[in-house]
Order: C-alpha cells, then sequence, then structure tokens
C-alpha cells in the first residue's frame, strides 16, 4: 500500500476549505444564498415552524431567518426552492470513531470486552496507519453527510487523518486523540499517551473554522489513575474537552469496583477528573448516587442506544438523567459498533427504547429526542453559539429533508415525523458554513465509489488477519 504523508497547515483551514465559497464583500442588500418556500424548524426554544419559510445565507452565516417574502428587499447570487422540503439544523454526532468504517461488521454478536480485546485492540496495533484511517474516516464522512449529519465528535488515534478527512468533506469536527496505557497506533510508547496527545491537540486547538481539538481517555479500566488525571491536566492546560467511556459495561463496573471500591463514575470524581468540560459517554450503568454526582459536578453526557443495544451493554437511564438536570445528547459511536452513522435512526431509536422499557410513551418525547440531536448536542461540544439551531449571525449548518414520499405523507407534526418516520436517505441538502456539500441526495465533491473501493480493499487484508478465528490479543 503507498501511504501518502500530508502536513497540514491547520493556522490556515480558514471557515470553509473545500473551494465552494469565495470571499466578498458583505453588503446590506446582498446575500450568497436564498432558501426559500420551505417548512422550516429553527429549532428555538419555543419550536417554532416557519411554513413557507425563508432563510438568507452570507459569508457562512445566516444573515436573516423569517416569513417567506420578508426578505424580498434582498438580493441572492443563488436561489434554492426548498418546496415540499423541511429545513432544519445539521444533526450534531456527539460521539463516533469514525475511522473504523474499515472493522463495520468485523466481529458481531460477542461480549464488548472480547470484541475489543480480541479483535479490535490487535487489528488496530497491526493495520491502521494514517492513511488508513484518513480514507476510512473519508467514508464515513459522506455516510454521515448524506444522512444528514453536519458536526461530529470523534475519538480516535491519528486524529489528525480526522482532521484532514472532515476538512476534505466540508464536515464540522470535534477530533479528540486517543489515550490507553498499552502501545496504540501512532503511539508505540505509553508512557508517551498524554505527551503525545497534547501535541497532536495544539496542533489544531486554535485553528479557526471548523476544527476543534479534544482529549479522549478511553476509560478507566484501559487508563491507570495517574494516565487519566495527566490526561485531563493536557485537557484543561489546552482549554479543550476531555472526553470518556464511562459505566459502559456491567462487566466494567465490576473491574472498577476490584481495582478501586468505587463505581467508574465515583472513581473517576475521586481522581478529580469529572467537571463541567467532561463528556461521559455511554454511562449505561450509573447508580442514582453517581447521576447526583454528575449533576454536581456539572458532566455531560453523550449516549449511543444502537449501539450499547447492538453489544448488550445495557440501557442508560437517560430521562433520570435529564430529570436531574443533567445536559444529555445522542450519538451512533463508531460504524463498527453500531453498525451505521445514521442519526435519524439513532433518534427513532431513542426515542422507541424508553417507552418501551418503562411503558410510559411520555418517557422520551420527540422535540426533545430532535433537541438532544441538534442544540444539545451542540451544547454538550461548546459549539451552542455557533451551531444547532437556525437563528441569525450563527453558522449555516442546515439540511434539507425531502417531505414528497410516501412513507412522509401526511405530516401533523414535523418534530414527530422526524423521530419517527424521516430516515437518513431522505436527506436532499446539507449545507455546512454555506457551502453546499450534498444535493440531490447526491455529494457533489466527493467521489464516493472511490473511497469505497479502498476501504474494500482494506477489508480484504482485515479479512485474511481474521481467517481461522479471532486475532490474538497483544
Amino acid at each position: 500500500m503507498l501511504i501518502v504523508k500530508f502536513r497540514i497547515d491547520y493556522h490556515n483551514l480558514g471557515t470553509v476549505s473545500t473551494g465552494m465559497q469565495e470571499k466578498r464583500e458583505s453588503r446590506e442588500d446582498h446575500a450568497d444564498l436564498r432558501i426559500t418556500g420551505g417548512v422550516v424548524l429553527p429549532m428555538t426554544p419555543d419550536f417554532r415552524v416557519l411554513d413557507p419559510g425563508e432563510l438568507l445565507i452570507r459569508n457562512g452565516l445566516i444573515l436573516a431567518l423569517g416569513r417567506c417574502g420578508e426578505f424580498a428587499h434582498i438580493s441572492a447570487r443563488r436561489t434554492i426552492d426548498a418546496g415540499g422540503k423541511l429545513v432544519m439544523p445539521g444533526l450534531v454526532n456527539t460521539h463516533t470513531h469514525a475511522a473504523m468504517s474499515c472493522f463495520r461488521g468485523l466481529a458481531d454478536d460477542v461480549p464488548l470486552h472480547v470484541w475489543l480485546g480480541e479483535y479490535v485492540f490487535p487489528l488496530e496495533s497491526r493495520f491502521l496507519t494514517p492513511e488508513v484511517v484518513y480514507r476510512s474516516t473519508l467514508l464515513s464522512c459522506a455516510e454521515m453527510l448524506l444522512s444528514g449529519t453536519t458536526t461530529f465528535a470523534d475519538g480516535y488515534f491519528f486524529e489528525e487523518e480526522v482532521v484532514r478527512a472532515a476538512m476534505m468533506s466540508g464536515m464540522r469536527v470535534v477530533a479528540a486523540q486517543g489515550v490507553i496505557d498499552f502501545p496504540a497506533p501512532g503511539v508505540p510508547d505509553p508512557a508517551r499517551n498524554v505527551e503525545h496527545a497534547s501535541a497532536v491537540v495544539h496542533g489544531y486547538n486554535h485553528a479557526s473554522g471548523r476544527v476543534r481539538g479534544a482529549v479522549f481517555a478511553h476509560s478507566a479500566y484501559t487508563c491507570s489513575p495517574a494516565t487519566l488525571e495527566h490526561a485531563k491536566q493536557a485537557a484543561r492546560e489546552a482549554g479543550v474537552l476531555f472526553f470518556i467511556h464511562v459505566a459502559e459495561t456491567r462487566w466494567e463496573v465490576q473491574q472498577i469496583r476490584e481495582r478501586y471500591n468505587r463505581t467508574p463514575i465515583g472513581h473517576l470524581a475521586h481522581l478529580g477528573v469529572l467537571d463541567d468540560q467532561t463528556v461521559a459517554v455511554h454511562c449505561v450503568w450509573v447508580t442514582p448516587e453517581d447521576v447526583d454526582l454528575m449533576k454536581e459536578t456539572g458532566v455531560r453526557v453523550s449516549c449511543a442506544v444502537e449501539s450499547e443495544m447492538k453489544l448488550a451493554s445495557g440501557i442508560p437511564p437517560i430521562p433520570d438523567m435529564i430529570r436531574a438536570g443533567l445536559t444529555v445528547s445522542i450519538g451512533t459511536d463508531g460504524p463498527a459498533s453500531n453498525n451505521d452513522l445514521d442519526m435519524f435512526s439513532e433518534m427513532s431509536t431513542t426515542a422507541k427504547l424508553f417507552k418501551a422499557q418503562t411503558l410510559n410513551p411520555e418517557s422520551m418525547p420527540a422535540r426533545r429526542v430532535v433537541w438532544m440531536a441538534t442544540r444539545g448536542g451542540a451544547a454538550i461540544l461548546n459549539l451552542e453559539e455557533e451551531i444547532g439551531s437556525l437563528e441569525p449571525g450563527k453558522r449555516a449548518d442546515m439540511i434539507l429533508i425531502d417531505l414528497d414520499k410516501p412513507h412522509l405523507v401526511p405530516v401533523y407534526d414535523y418534530y414527530s415525523h422526524l423521530v419517527y418516520s424521516v430516515k437518513g436517505s431522505d436527506v436532499d441538502t446539507v449545507i455546512v458554513d454555506g457551502a453546499v456539500l450534498v444535493e440531490g441526495g447526491r455529494l457533489i465533491h466527493l467521489d464516493t465509489r472511490e473511497i469505497m473501493g479502498i476501504v474494500r480493499g482494506y477489508a480484504e487484508e482485515i479479512r485474511g488477519r481474521v481467517r481461522g478465528g479471532p486475532v490474538p490479543s497483544c
């Protein structure tokens, strides 16, 4: 395989690197793009609906939002007729391992600790290269864009390549470099895990535009107390978020109790790594006392119920956490454990799961779920001032959904429709930072056939390595 070295000047990324948006002098009577005639869900606190509505975009920002015809005095270089479509903020996926698309479907139907220890960790150490991470992430970016996700938070290795792929695709990303206490891709010496993560994050943390850095400590059972404290300190010094898998399985809870005589949340609190810049991922086996501690420390939460269900990890107490005042968002997890990155599917499952569990149809209302996937996700990622809703002055990240399909007719409640009827394949148009990335349900600047062909080649190599049974643990 030819490995191409690629160095990114992160400080000159700009707001859009796809070449589709040119800078022009701003004039009060001119916009770059008008989107008109569709049903607009701005995702404001009053859950209002503009039918028909209109948006104007200039220099990557929402210039104006209102009723159709309200801004006739402002000309636009281009107009998109959104008739028959629903316009809403782009979806925010708060937990992925995007490069794991190359492992999609590998070793399904086994317990998480077996899946990780006997398949994923050994393959990552032997197979992953910067180029594999770049190409596999590019495939995931294509999948996310086509299904309406405009922002994702990623935690993995070679995160500079994840940033490279996100910038190539046009997406917005919070890229968290992974930390773990054994040899990992790009970090053969575990003693340098935090040092390496800090260097990677500092490489792009101050970039303008669509990139934010973060630190991702895998878990309390793969990171020592000293590593967790060091990683959190590095995140604090860099002024970035700290992500960690927490209480994902009963096995994990048992391990941490045996080692430290505490729950995973209690252990992390004892180490001082829980605060309002910590994102706890999964939180399936948290106790009521853990939830109180999370509220007290201001921890944010990302749950990925489809992955948690598929891995038989359990069901996170999302309604209880929300009632306690925690900010909870939705992620898909990686495409090797879900096995897709479709946030509409994730929203639908999240809403239905808790109705079945509690026998209460009001336990997880559709509006709350849509909020979690838009404004809530933006808040989790410290991006609430930029994205998550359609309001003048915010970045122009939005999607248009084609409502002219049999399974979407008729419509009585648009929020309910988004959760129980809409599919990722119903997304027609995707705009990030004012740049049109998907139109007519097709990516307009990425060659998906080429990307898929490359990842299919990776799969052939992987098949050869797992043929005959599990890959031995490192």
